[in-house]
């Protein structure tokens, strides 16, 4: 069972659908008393990564000074990794993904890394929206050696607001305390 979780939320929208799906699974969580640092990345500044493998000669520090220096720090002590992102045209937001891209610096020191997870909300009324980032997301797991822990989707919140009331957010703080 997870003890130390860090989640990368990709959302730009403040207080949306995607931040109230964290907020239930940061509740469930907090209830069973695990330790969840939350980074809204798409309030950060963040960088892409430049691929000039620095962080390899340097043990896992990247040559770029921006706020992932923070969150680096804070996966290094997590055993779970949680990710969560609206759906932008078919994927995950582009912040969402930059943060994801620079975590390659770990890839030189290794992390306590255990497990992952998802929570993706999305306007369309089907799943088959987030398809996509569901793919790439096990292609993450399966290639950092990490346990999927799970996905939960919530279609049709195009809306501001239009996730209250949805089963979804039990679901997510179920998620959060078992996780």
């Amino acid at each position: 069972m997870a003890k130390n979780i860090v989640v990368l939320s990709g959302s730009p929208r403040k207080e949306g659908n995607t931040d109230m799906l964290v907020a239930s699974f940061v509740e469930g969580a907090k209830s069973a008393d695990k330790n969840v640092v939350v980074f809204r990345v798409a309030d950060m500044k963040i960088g892409g990564c430049l691929g000039c493998r620095h962080c390899f000669k340097e043990k896992g520090v990247c040559v770029q000074k921006d706020d992932m220096e923070e969150i680096l720090k804070a996966i290094q002590k997590a055993d779970t990794l949680v990710f969560a992102s609206p759906i932008y045209f078919f994927d995950m937001t582009a912040q969402l993904k930059l943060a994801i891209d620079r975590t390659y610096a770990l890839l030189s020191v290794g992390t306590l890394i255990k497990k992952a997870a998802f929570l993706i909300t999305c306007g369309d009324d089907s799943e088959k929206a987030a398809e996509g980032t569901v793919v790439t997301f096990k292609s993450i797991c399966a290639y950092s050696k990490w346990e999927d822990g799970g996905v939960i989707i919530v279609p049709a919140v195009n809306r501001p607001g239009a996730i209250k009331g949805r089963a979804e957010l039990v679901k997510a703080m179920t998620f959060g305390r078992e996780i």
